[in-house]
């Protein structure tokens, strides 16, 4: 598969040498949590590089992590409501990032999600005109435009029923050349080949224009310099499936977090498509309120300390998770339905990672586990439910301790995988014409 980011800064093109750090902003409802990293030598890993504007290291050693709570108001559905008060929590997480590294990243990689943020797989046969003439970089690239503008026209007509806004601008965030066949025959790099009939798969990701403004301006007030925009289900499953090209990573990837639940699905290592929904951690605690009369804070205290004896009395235990049953009967059921989207997998892969700020909430992963909620949907079996341990992820070079004031935990996974679309973003291939610097050449926008 070949990574691209369409949504690159103007500034990040730019020949000038940028500092050794890069930093992952994810922005979320919940809170903003920053991750620092610094690109190294695949000889040395002890030893950082300085980039100009391109890598030839896929790895990253973890410099420091840090996050800030939102205000309650800043988000909506996933996207930026308030622009002044995320900035405000953005320099809250930066600072206290700065302090524990001493050094502030000004190159930025930040995530977009939201229920409007579609991501998909669209898939094209074609037979060709001339079968003996070697398909060229022109051809392909002009079949690839069209794709991209196939998807765009069906997103545009899905987020316009959703909104009923018929004139809603969107922008390419994040695309992928997921495969492509020849009279049969799959390769990698097209270009020079002879055939007639033409299979591709090409993953392709929108979102609204104005979200995507809002990303930048919070950018520009931060003074960060933007080097990509990364859809953020896609951003985690890079973050798995790491540099190795020929992996045969295949899961079910579900990040749950304050405002939305983000689905990713990879498949021997090809990123599938992405579903977002807005029902996540917020949900639970508005569920929980409204069922025992308290309010939101009290209702996210109970949330929090569902098992603690020490802190709840069994009788609130029992109602708050009679609650929490509620709630989760209904995500379950947002789950289903998106994985149900998912036509192009079969059978959908029987391993299920989860992530996020509300992924260890009691007693989410054993009703995933136990429950039926899978059974009208193509798996093989029943699926196997995991908690993803970012200490897991491939490519990365983590400290033995981060620090003692916040946990590297399944909360920031999504925020390593903004760092792995940052290298993929940066990276090139040492020969200049090798397969990875063709096939990124050929699919830059």
């Amino acid at each position: 598969m070949s990574f691209i980011n369409p949504h690159k800064s103007s500034e990040s093109s730019k020949s000038h040498e940028l500092k050794s750090t890069l930093l992952a902003l994810d922005i979320g409802t919940e809170f903003v949590k920053c991750a620092l990293a610094s690109p190294v030598d695949s000889g040395n890993p002890q030893k950082s590089i300085k980039f100009k504007n391109s890598l030839t290291s896929g790895k990253l050693k973890l410099l420091g992590i840090s996050k800030s709570r939102q205000a309650s108001g800043n988000m909506s559905g996933g996207s930026i409501s308030n622009i002044r008060g995320v900035i405000s929590s953005c320099e809250e997480a930066l600072s206290i990032l700065e302090e524990k590294t001493k050094e502030r990243a000004k190159t930025a990689v930040v995530g977009i999600s939201g229920e409007l943020v579609k991501g998909e797989t669209t898939t094209i046969r074609y037979r060709r005109d001339v079968p003996n003439r070697p398909i060229s970089e022109s051809e392909l690239r002009e079949l690839l435009n069209k794709i991209e503008s196939r998807a765009k026209n069906k997103i545009k007509g899905e987020v316009s029923l959703e909104t009923d806004n018929p004139e809603i601008d969107l922008s390419l965030i994040n695309s992928a050349l997921v495969s492509l066949s020849i009279d049969g025959y799959k390769i990698n790099n097209p270009v020079g080949f002879k055939g007639g009939e033409v299979l591709i798969e090409y993953y392709t990701a929108f979102a609204p224009t104005i979200a995507v403004s809002a990303i930048e301006k919070v950018c520009v007030e931060l003074e960060l310099e933007l080097l990509a925009i990364v859809v953020e289900p896609f951003a985690i499953c890079r973050a798995c499936i790491g540099d190795e090209i020929d992996t045969d990573f295949s899961a079910i990837l579900i990040d749950i977090g304050g405002g939305t639940t983000d689905i990713a699905v990879a498949d021997s290592g090809d990123i599938c498509g992405t579903k977002m929904f807005n029902i996540a951690g917020r949900s639970f605690t508005r569920q929980i309120s409204d069922s025992l009369g308290v309010k939101p804070p009290t209702a996210e205290k109970y949330k929090v300390n569902l098992e603690d004896e020490s802190i709840l009395s069994d009788a609130v235990i029992n109602r708050t998770t009679g609650a929490v049953n509620q709630a989760l009967s209904i995500w379950l059921a947002g789950v289903s339905i998106a994985l149900e989207e998912f036509k192009n997998v079969s059978p959908l892969p029987s391993d299920i990672l989860l992530s996020g700020g509300s992924a260890n909430l009691m007693p989410l992963e054993e009703s995933m586990a136990t429950s039926d909620w899978f059974s009208n949907l193509n798996f093989e079996r029943r699926p196997t439910i995991h908690i993803l341990d970012p200490l897991s992820l491939p490519d990365f070079i983590f400290p033995e301790e981060i620090d003692d004031t916040c946990v590297l935990d399944c909360s920031f996974v999504t925020a390593l995988g903004l760092l792995r679309v940052a290298v993929d973003t940066l990276l090139v291939s040492p020969e200049k014409h090798g397969l990875r610097a063709k096939i990124s050449k050929l699919l830059s926008h």
